[in-house]
């Protein structure tokens, strides 16, 4: 990504998969999860380019805050048919996931701390935040939309919790973030995960011989 930080030449001269995700998505970390297995066979990993999505942008207010009160047209039984393939999905993938579905978690503060740690951070760094906030939620059920998540899992990782504290409290990020989820429906992704290879456009959790196709063509 030409945001990363510090990038090698290795780096630079990778592979690149776009991907357009909303932390809170949990086809986004399916979608992972089989880019993953994916990865697993390839001789040289791609490398992730990647552009955050708002999945809620229709129900938050001039303040950025989400108002539950705004009909955004899911109700029980759409809730209860995400559930349902997110179980299949999961049989399929093998993982095992502590959520299936993340209502109350507002993923704007995520996604501004992703982007910050990524300006700031060489790439392979980003990626284990990266990583680690996915696991966090969908595997041990943590408010990743909590600023003291936020800088507990960047620590984990070896991040110096200052630069996610900063990010959090950057007015011009928080602007550019709101932009970068602009971008996004401007450029056509209405729905997340959506990967892009090329001209070639994969959407949803699509299964590692998908993702292999998209790339490879075979």
């Amino acid at each position: 990504m030409s945001e990363h930080g510090d990038a090698t030449a290795e780096d630079v001269t990778a592979e690149t998969i776009t991907i357009y995700s909303d932390y809170v998505c949990p086809f986004c970390y399916l979608g992972r999860t089989a880019l993953e297995h994916y990865q697993e066979r390839r001789e040289e990993p791609l490398r992730i380019d990647w552009h955050p999505f708002d999945l809620r942008a229709g129900q938050r207010g001039p303040d950025g805050e989400i108002d539950d009160s705004v009909d955004d047209g899911k109700d029980e039984a759409y809730y209860e048919q995400a559930r349902e393939n997110v179980r299949r999905l999961q049989e399929r993938y093998g993982v095992e996931m502590t959520l299936e579905i993340a209502e109350d978690v507002d993923s704007r503060p995520t996604q501004i701390a992703s982007v910050g740690v990524r300006e700031t951070v060489d790439y392979e760094t980003w990626l284990a935040y990266d990583e680690a906030l996915l696991s966090a939620l969908w595997e041990d059920g943590r408010d990743v939309g909590d600023a003291a998540v936020l800088t507990d899992v960047a620590e984990t990782v070896g991040i110096d919790p200052e630069i996610v504290e900063a990010a959090l409290s950057d007015d011009a990020l928080e602007s550019r973030v709101t932009a970068a989820f602009d971008e996004a429906r401007d450029r056509g992704v209405t729905g997340v995960p959506t990967f892009v290879y090329g001209d070639h456009v994969a959407r949803g959790a699509v299964p590692p011989e998908q993702l292999q196709r998209l790339v490879e063509g075979t």
